[in-house]
């Protein structure tokens, strides 16, 4: 699969100076980590999700959680394990590609028990999300992921999702953030990332933020995501790939604006006005949290509506102003570091303290592509949106 793979060759090569690469279950873990992009979440008990994960694929999603979790009642757990057990099935039989796909679980016990009821449908999963991951609750689930990659002769990953009250309170935060570091290092080869809870932190103290807001305005979640990124995403290659929060609003309608995208795959100057219906649609919060996430160290984000993805992945498309400065900097002759201005002669580019930044551009540029030099933002949001 590769980001964008769901429009015509033809309308790639229009958009990116570079393409975005092909990736799949099988990739290394720093490729898979940076291609998450959009991770859309379903509930476990739909009736006919093997249909909706087809669907999906067929929009541009690459990675989906299939949640056992808060998404439904605790009532319904056993059910929602059942129609996990048949849908895999379905999407087995049917022999499609499907998406990264991973399963919300609740206790470790069900990871070993997934795996073993889903038999021969079990290669269609790439891992599991783990909940208010902490050291003491973590480590139980990082053993059962191990004892079923084992039964399975099966590389899975775990995404442990950081949420717990312990983490959110300052007393206990720092004690919290070392115990999972030190577990997450410990079975570094099979954390595919860390992703955050924020809804669960403004949980805590009866907090929702409104969709005119992101969460860097709500200072006890923006003082916690700050922490997590100090201790856990260290570009010195100790920290792990961490992605952006939940955006929960999703008012937009996407027919209301699909049928004017489809006019022009290049929207003949109407980019401006196409900016304006989306900020009217309720988008603009969304694409201002994205960019937040990135400035503040974080890559992908959690999604729960479809019309979510298709701006996550245009936002994560690498600019040519930004490859071209990655590669400026990252050249072999500035090994030794120094200062240039940049090719677009609008900044200085200084060698040895962007050389992280650039290195990890460049690995972006790698999944999401790089955008040519006269395509934005709306032009890769109106390719992603088609069909």
């Amino acid at each position: 699969m590769r980001h964008f793979g769901h429009i015509s060759p033809a309308a790639r090569k229009g958009l990116f100076h570079r393409e975005p690469a092909e990736f799949g279950a099988g990739s290394p873990v720093g490729m898979l980590s940076a291609a998450l992009g959009a991770t859309l979440y379903s509930p476990a008990t739909r009736p006919r999700l093997a249909d909706d994960i087809i669907k999906q694929a067929g929009r541009g999603v690459v990675s989906m959680v299939l949640c056992l979790e808060d998404s439904i009642d605790d009532s319904e757990v056993a059910e929602a394990e059942a129609n996990l057990v048949r849908q895999f099935a379905d999407l087995s039989a049917r022999g499609v590609e499907v998406p990264l796909l991973f399963i919300r679980v609740r206790e470790p016990e069900q990871i070993t028990d997934l795996v073993n009821r889903l038999g021969s449908a079990a290669r269609l999963l790439s891992g599991f999300v783990l909940p208010k991951f902490t050291e003491e609750r973590g480590v139980p689930f990082m053993e059962a992921l191990t004892k079923a990659e084992t039964a399975r002769s099966q590389r899975l990953f775990a995404m442990p999702v950081l949420e717990s009250p312990e983490l959110l309170h300052l007393e206990s935060r720092s004690a919290t953030l070392q115990g999972i570091a030190r577990t997450v290092d410990r079975y570094r080869d099979r954390v595919l990332a860390l992703r955050l809870g924020v809804t669960d932190f403004c949980s805590a103290y009866g907090l929702r933020r409104a969709p005119d807001m992101t969460a860097y305005d709500v200072q006890l979640v923006a003082a916690v995501i700050a922490d997590v990124v100090n201790v856990l995403g260290r570009a010195d290659g100790t920290g792990f790939t961490i992605t952006g929060p939940v955006w929960e609003y999703f008012r937009l309608q996407e027919r209301m604006f699909k049928p004017q995208l489809r006019r022009s795959p290049f929207l003949e100057g109407r980019a401006e006005e196409l900016r304006t219906e989306l900020i009217e649609h309720d988008l603009d919060g969304l694409l201002r949290e994205i960019e937040l996430d990135r400035a503040n160290g974080l890559l992908g984000k959690t999604c729960i509506h479809p019309s979510h993805v298709a701006p996550v992945h245009a936002l994560s498309v690498v600019s040519h102003e930004e490859f071209s400065d990655a590669q400026d900097i990252l050249r072999p002759e500035r090994g030794g570091g120094g200062v240039m201005r940049s090719a677009y002669t609008n900044k200085m580019n200084e060698v040895k303290p962007h050389r992280a930044w650039a290195e990890r551009t460049l690995r972006r540029a790698e999944v999401f592509g790089v955008a040519k030099e006269d395509v934005g933002f709306v032009d890769l949001l109106a390719a992603g949106l088609a069909e």
